[in-house]
Formats: structure tokens, sequence, C-alpha cells
């Protein structure tokens, strides 16, 4: 134990005896012929299992999203997981339904990504590495792709592929800045032809997307054929299909497309599927996920990566647009540190802060019209008079604040808090959608921009307007959009904290998701494969002769 005799999470999660994967099946009332097993404490549910619950009416879906992040995080994954228990602690049928953590964040800054403390996925270790394999296999099914790109132009390149304008890129999951741009092909005639190219985090790849919002097999097979790998000597596009890439990456993917279940810490069931990033993808778990749990539970919990300028932006206009789904309600997390934060050295930290969350709130509950509950993370050093400040001022926005510490509790911390959610929950709600579907590109960022960021206005760059010149020309016209910027801000700067006033938002690059059905709008400086920082959690970790790795918390 550490000297403060404050347990860290892997202590706690050793400390838990997981039920046996089959029972946690079996309390969702599933047979044998649902779910495949990957070990004793994990599975994944099978297509046989989708044919018999499908029909089944659907639960009522709650999204847990948050103000804008800071770099000490606010604990929404731990809240996500925490509400889910703590439905259960009030009898009701509960599901959590999340991402997978990238090994990018594990090794970076993060060091994990299963939850904290009392509220947490497990087996913690296996799902922040390998876990089922679903990363790996959408990094190799991306990568075979990007082989047959360049085996193409080196056996005679008779689809007339412009090397100059190839716009798919190899993924790799791991932060690696010296991976952004690379030139390849060099060594002579039998090292390929020499061109620019570049990485991405597989978080952030076309796959990953496609993967997340495919419905079954074959519409996986469909998206991945329609892959823009590029643009011909004419200025047309090039897909995958026209490589004959499709059925071979389908194959490296059947088995991660089926959803995996797992268990909380009070094993509550939890689906753990897929990962994008909100800041650089479009940041919700998998589509086939949410579907089975909806069948499955009568209640779920997910998240939306990042703030709800990000993730719930995304969750809307991208995921529930997409896969026509209805959530009952969203939970917008905060913390007080995290709202001094934003409050920038302001001599009133808090209440300047206030108004990070207070846009966030109203752009859920007025400009996407969904009902939504405040829930404050309490730290020990948050005082009585702050929390009765906030709470006076979230109810003079109409709204409730709860508090609730699942990281300390687990389920019975967050009970308060789901009374809270199911009153706000009466039905499942169809949300308003930022943009009409037959907008432009152009104007469905301006859209988002102006009436969810706060921007006076869009700008677009030299290159970004040649994008969209060349998307509008190739069958983009109306396709929806996929906004990459910073997390730090509803703004692209960083450093612009708050609610920022008085700002254009900086589109400099536009790039083709045609499996994924949008394009990806490049923001400020935001990259798609991240750097390590100065001290990675990686030098943090230490394994012992057990063989557990110490420092993913």
């Amino acid at each position: 134990m550490p000297a403060d005799g404050v347990l860290d999470d892997l202590a706690i999660a050793r400390g838990v005896v997981p039920e046996a994967i089959g029972r946690v099946a079996a309390r969702l009332g599933l047979t044998e012929a649902d779910w495949e097993s990957y070990g004793r404490y994990k599975a994944k549910l099978t297509p046989e299992c989708w044919e018999r619950i499908g029909d089944r009416p659907d639960g009522r879906l709650v999204l847990v999203s948050a103000i804008s992040p800071t770099p000490a995080g606010e604990g929404k994954t731990t809240m996500t997981i925490g509400l889910g228990q703590a439905l259960c602690h009030l009898g009701e049928k509960a599901i959590v339904a999340i991402r997978e953590p990238s090994l990018g964040p594990v090794f970076g800054v993060k060091g994990g990504a299963c939850g904290g403390g009392r509220a947490q996925v497990v087996p913690m270790t296996e799902i922040n590495l390998h876990f089922n394999g679903d990363f790996h296999a959408i990094t190799a099914a991306n990568n075979l792709l990007a082989a047959l790109i360049d085996n193409h132009l080196h056996h005679g390149n008779a689809l007339r592929l412009d090397p100059r304008r190839i716009t798919f890129q190899r993924a790799m999951d791991m932060n690696d800045r010296a991976l952004r741009h690379v030139v390849l092909g060099l060594g002579g005639q039998s090292g390929g032809v020499p061109r620019e190219a570049g990485f991405v985090i597989t978080p952030a790849s076309e796959v990953m997307a496609i993967l997340c919002l495919a419905q079954n097999l074959a519409d996986l097979k469909a998206r991945l054929g329609q892959i823009v790998v590029g643009y011909d000597q004419d200025g047309g596009v090039v897909r995958a299909d026209a490589l004959e890439a499709a059925d071979a990456m389908a194959g490296l993917l059947k088995d991660a497309l089926m959803p995996n279940l797992v268990q909380t810490l009070e094993h509550t069931p939890a689906l753990v599927h897929g990962g994008p990033f909100a800041n650089i993808a479009h940041g919700c778990n998998s589509l086939v996920a949410t579907r089975y749990a909806l069948k499955l539970g009568d209640w779920v919990v997910t998240e939306a990566g990042f703030g709800a300028d990000l993730g719930a932006q995304k969750f809307i206009d991208i995921k529930c647009r997409m896969g026509d789904l209805k959530p009952a309600a969203v939970v917008l997390v905060a913390t007080v540190r995290s709202l001094k934060w934003h409050g920038d050295g302001h001599p009133d930290a808090l209440s300047a802060g206030f108004a990070n969350l207070k846009r966030h709130y109203l752009n859920i509950t007025q400009h996407f019209g969904l009902p939504c509950v405040v829930a404050l993370n309490r730290f020990a050093g948050d005082t009585d008079a702050e929390i009765a400040w906030l709470k006076a001022h979230v109810t003079e926005l109409g709204g409730e604040l709860v508090i609730a510490d699942c990281h300390a509790n687990g389920g019975a911390g967050g009970v308060d808090l789901a009374r809270a959610v199911m009153r706000a929950a009466v039905a499942p709600q169809t949300p308003r959608f930022s943009y009409d579907a037959l907008d432009s590109p152009r104007e469905k960022i301006r859209k988002i921009a102006r009436n969810v960021y706060g921007a006076n206005d869009v700008i677009f760059g030299k290159r970004a307007e040649k994008d969209l010149e060349a998307l509008m020309d190739s069958g983009f016209a109306t396709a929806p959009v996929c906004i990459a910027k910073t997390q730090y801000s509803f703004s692209d700067d960083p450093t612009r904290r708050g609610a920022p006033d008085n700002w254009d938002l900086h589109v400099r690059e536009l790039r083709p998701a045609g499996g994924a059905g949008f394009i990806v709008a490049l923001c400020g400086d935001v990259m798609t494969m991240p750097g390590l920082p100065a001290h990675p959690a990686a030098t943090r970790m230490q394994l012992d002769a057990g063989g557990v790795l110490h420092g993913l918390f």
C-alpha cells in the first residue's frame, strides 16, 4: 500500500475476484451459443446472438460527456462505469458500453483508460494492453490496404494513381511524432515508388471509424471498399474496391467486429469495443456494441470522448444520425479544479471557468434538445462553499447538479446521480442535429463552429479550399463532417480556455473518409499522430517478478 494509505487502481482491481464471464453472460440471459470465450473473464458476442435478440425493444440510452477537458482529466470514464454500477444498486438492469484504450495514451500520458478507483472495468491490465486483439486487427487491415497501394504503384500502376495525391495513410497504435511525415520507396527499383507519406495513430484510422459505424459484416465489407485511397492522374477518385482489397481486409476484421463482453468491479456487464479519439475522429464506441447493449439491458450507459463540443456533438450528429439512436439523457461531468483551470488565472477562477460548463450545458439542452444532469466529480480539496455556488448557478440554468463519488465508493457513490438520471430520462429522444443532411460540407462546418463552438466564422486555408473543390467533384457534396481540433478549448487554440468569444475556426485540410461516410476537417494544429510527452507514462511502469505491470492507472 502507498505511504498515504490510498490504494492505486491496479491494487484495487487485483483485490476483487471477477466472476467467470459465463456467469456475467448468463445474467444477461445469454446462452453459450451467444458468446465466445477469450479466457476466463473476457468474451465476444456472436452474430448468432444478434439474430436471437435483435427484435427486442431497446433500453434507455444515457450518454456521459464532460466540459472541455484539462490535462488532469475529469473522470468521465470513471463516472460512466460508476453510473452503470449505481443503476444496478437500485435494482435496474444496466450495461456499460465504452471504448477500448489505445496504446498511445496508455504509454504516453494516461497510463490506462479503464476508469479508476472503485469504478473500473476488468481485467484492467489486459483491456489496457492487447485485450482481444481488435486494435491489432484494425492496424493490420489498414496497413494491408496501404501495402496494396504501394504494390500497385510498383507493378505498373494500371489505375494511374497520382503518387502525389494518395490520401490513405499507414497506421500504428503508438504515439510517434517521427512518423507524421515520411518518405517511402527508397532503396532503388526493388524498393518501390518513392513518395511522401505519413502515419496516423490507429484510433484515427478510417478503418477504426468504419468498424465503429458498420451495422454488420456485409456493411463492414461494403464500407471498406468505399475507402478513398487517392486520386488518379485525371483527378478522379480511386477507392479500395479498385484494388480488390475489401474482402481480405474484412477477413482480418470479422472477429474484431464482435463486441467484447467484460465486467466492472461490481460485476456489472460492460461492452468495451472500438476506440476512435474524439479530437481527431468521431470518438464513440462501436454502433454494434451499443445496439447489442440496448437489446440486453434496460439502461445503457455510454460515453463519448473529451468535451461535449467534440464527443457529444459527433455522437449525435454522426453516430445517432447514422444509427438512428435516440438517447434518453446526457450526463455532463465537471470538477471544481477543471472549472478553475478554465478560469485561466482570473481572480475568481471558479466563476470565470463556469462559462465553459454553461456553454456545454446549453449546447446539450437547447442546441441538441436533450435532458441533461450535471455530475460533479468531487475531490478532497473542494469546499462546501464552492459546491454550493456551483449548485446555485446550475439551478439558474434550469439544471440539476449532483455530487458523485464513484471513484472512492463505486456504485454506492453514484446512487444520487443514478436517481437524477432516471428522473431526467423519461423517454428516448430524437435529438436536434447541428445541420441539415443536404447542407454542403462548408455550411455544415460553419454551423457547428458557430452554434456549438461559439465561433464568429470559419476560415478555410488554401489547401482546405482546394480539398473542398476536389471533394465536391468526387461525390462528397453533402457528406457529413467530422471536425478534428484541440480538445482543450472550444476554439482551435488550446490556450483559449473557458468559453472564448470573437474568434474564427481555421480549417487547414479536409480528408475524404468514404467508407466511414464523412469528411474529416483538420483545424488549427491538431495532429492525427500524437507525440510522446517529455516524461512518458511508459517510463514509470514496472514489471514485477510475477509478470504484473504496475503503473497502469
